[in-house]
Parts: structure tokens; C-alpha cells; sequence
């Protein structure tokens, strides 16, 4: 897959494309996915949706009517933006888990006229190719921006961003929501421990709302979600060779209230065999078996206040739509 293979980087006067993969190794994705498809339950971790397709299919998704959640949270990043403006001149701006442009362009919209050389964008993405496509198509827009992108797995490598200015950290598209309740504390955690005196966080927010609403999001009536979710088994083959045929599996998307959160699956429609060379013995799989793709928790209030003060930091401000539907929550670091 291109996205987890060593990749050139790339450095001229305006844009920067460093590695920092290739310092992690293929093994390390290998023995990920093979863990996963052994386990009784199976799962397939969530960060393999993105491959060029999966990332395209993505795009897709976010225009869809029934999902609400770009559309929102882009009007909130709008109101952000009006409000920090002056804050955005001379800055680093993190964007981590990067991949759409588009949002990060609203930010750079509200910066001060004559401050794009002054200021320093930094993606931070898994995907090579969503990376380099982004970088180019702002670099077309805004003369004079500098990038300096990292193709990284940010949730184990926030190391790799370079120290510098102050830094606006954005954390865009409810991503958080992909991480365990105790993992999502975690990483905000060592993001509040990784932030210097002075610099902010931005972290985007799904809120939780009614099943109904959730579940329509998920379950869109065009199959587009569900041709996402089944592109994960193209990644795997691509990876480690198996044989899966995403035609065999259909798309499970469903609330869990009690957990509140949407978890997605890859649901078996006949008996099969996988093999794949890094197997000792071809995996078994039944009809109707499930393997699982992703959680995407919802949040509340509360969530959002409890993480900044166990992460050491203080809540600004929340963003929220007038249905309450999606929150952006602005973070200082004293």
C-alpha cells in the first residue's frame, strides 16, 4: 500500500514533505493487522481506511446530506477563525490528521492580510499522497505560505513536529471520537503535556444526539459509508496479500447507547477461507461473523470540560451549532 511504503520527501522553498514513517517499518502494520484478524473477534484498525481511494471515498462522504458532521464543524471553524484572528499571524498551525484541505484553508482565509510568510502551516497525516495533494492545491491558493508537512502516525509520533512559535494545534473531524473513552483522555493528555505556554488546541466534536440522527450519518442512502468501510479489505490485501472480497461482506452501522458511541463493521454474507503469505494457516471465517472497523464515540458537555482539566488545560471556548449536533472546543495552555 503507498501509504504505509517509504515514500520521497520532498524540500523546496515553500514546501517541505518529510517521512517520518519509514522510521516505524512495514513489520510494525503488518503485525498490527495480523493481530487483529486472530483475535476471536476480529477488528482491523480504523487508521487503514486511508488509502488513496479510502481518502477520496472520504471526501465523498463528507458532502453527503445525511452527514452532517463536515458541514457543521466548518461553520464553527469559521466562527473560531473570526474570533483568533489576530492570533493566527506569526504561528505555527498543526493540523493533525490533516487530509482534507479544506477546513485548514478557513483558517488561513481569517489571517491577517500579509502574514502568509510569516506563519508556518505543519500537516500532520498517515496519507502520503492526501498530504501532497493538499499541500499543492494551498499552495495554489495562498502565495506565500510556508508547509512543512509529516506523513506520521500522530498518535505515537507527536515528537516529529518541530518546535518553533507559538502553535495553533487543530484536530479536526471528530477523530478523537475514533479512540477508546480512556485512549481519547489519553492523547489529550500527552498533547497538554506536548503543548508549550501559550499555544492552543482546537478539537472537533461530535456530540451525543439522537440514535435516529446518528445512524442515518452512518447509513447513508447512497452506500457510499458502506463502500468505504468495505475499500479497508483492499488496504489489507495490498498490505499483506490476503484474499479477502470486499463483495463478501456487507456494511454494519449502529448506536450503541449505552457506550454512546457508532460502531461500524464488516459482516461475513457466506463462509470463507483467507489466506495470505504471512499466515502459518488460512484464517476461518463464518457466515455472519463480524470483523471490526471503527468505534466513533459522541461526547458531551461535561466530556469536554473533564478532558482539558485532566490534560492540564483550559477551555477557552466552545463552539456548538444551534441543534447542538457538533462542538469545537478551544483549549490554552497557560
Amino acid at each position: 500500500m503507498d501509504n504505509f511504503s517509504e515514500k520521497p520527501e520532498i524540500s523546496d522553498s515553500c514546501l517541505t514533505i518529510e517521512n517520518c514513517l519509514k522510521e516505524k517499518g512495514q513489520n510494525e502494520y503488518v503485525g498490527s493487522i495480523l493481530d487483529g484478524l486472530q483475535k476471536k473477534e476480529k477488528t482491523i484498525s480504523s487508521i487503514f481506511f486511508y488509502d488513496d481511494r479510502g481518502s477520496k471515498l472520504f471526501e465523498n462522504i463528507t458532502r453527503l446530506s445525511e452527514y452532517y458532521l463536515t458541514r457543521t464543524e466548518k461553520e464553527l471553524i469559521r466562527a473560531a477563525a473570526a474570533e483568533n484572528r489576530e492570533k493566527l499571524k506569526d504561528a505555527d498551525i498543526v493540523e493533525i490528521g490533516s487530509g482534507d484541505y479544506s477546513k485548514i484553508s478557513i483558517l488561513l482565509e481569517a489571517a491577517p492580510q500579509g502574514s502568509m510568510e510569516s506563519l508556518r502551516y505543519i500537516p500532520v497525516d498517515i496519507s502520503y499522497a492526501a498530504i501532497k495533494e493538499s499541500a499543492g492545491k494551498l499552495l495554489d491558493s495562498f502565495e506565500g505560505l510556508n508547509i512543512h508537512a509529516l506523513v506520521a502516525d500522530f498518535v505515537k509520533q507527536l515528537n516529529v513536529i518541530p518546535d518553533g512559535g507559538t502553535r495553533i494545534i487543530c484536530f479536526f473531524g471528530s477523530t478523537l471520537g475514533n479512540f477508546s473513552r480512556k485512549k481519547a483522555q489519553s492523547f489529550i493528555s500527552e498533547l497538554g503535556d506536548f503543548m508549550k505556554s501559550g499555544d492552543m488546541l482546537f478539537v472537533g466534536l461530535d456530540m451525543i444526539k439522537s440514535k435516529a440522527v446518528l445512524e442515518m450519518a452512518y447509513n447513508d442512502s447512497q452506500n457510499v459509508t458502506a463502500e468505504f468501510n468495505c475499500n479497508i479489505l483492499n488496504v489489507i490485501n495490498s498490505i499483506i496479500g490476503t484474499d479477502f472480497n470486499p463483495a463478501s461482506f456487507r456494511h454494519i452501522a449502529f448506536y450503541n447507547e449505552k457506550e454512546a458511541r457508532i460502531e461500524m463493521y464488516l459482516e461475513a454474507e457466506k463462509d470463507m477461507e483467507v489466506s495470505s503469505p504471512h499466515f502459518e494457516e488460512k484464517i476461518l471465517i463464518q457466515k455472519g461473523e463480524r470483523i471490526h472497523t471503527e468505534n466513533s464515540h459522541k461526547f458531551s458537555r461535561e466530556d469536554i470540560y473533564e478532558m482539558a482539566e485532566h490534560a492540564g488545560l483550559e477551555t477557552v471556548k466552545v463552539f456548538s451549532d444551534d441543534k447542538d449536533r457538533f462542538s469545537l472546543a478551544h483549549y490554552y495552555k497557560k
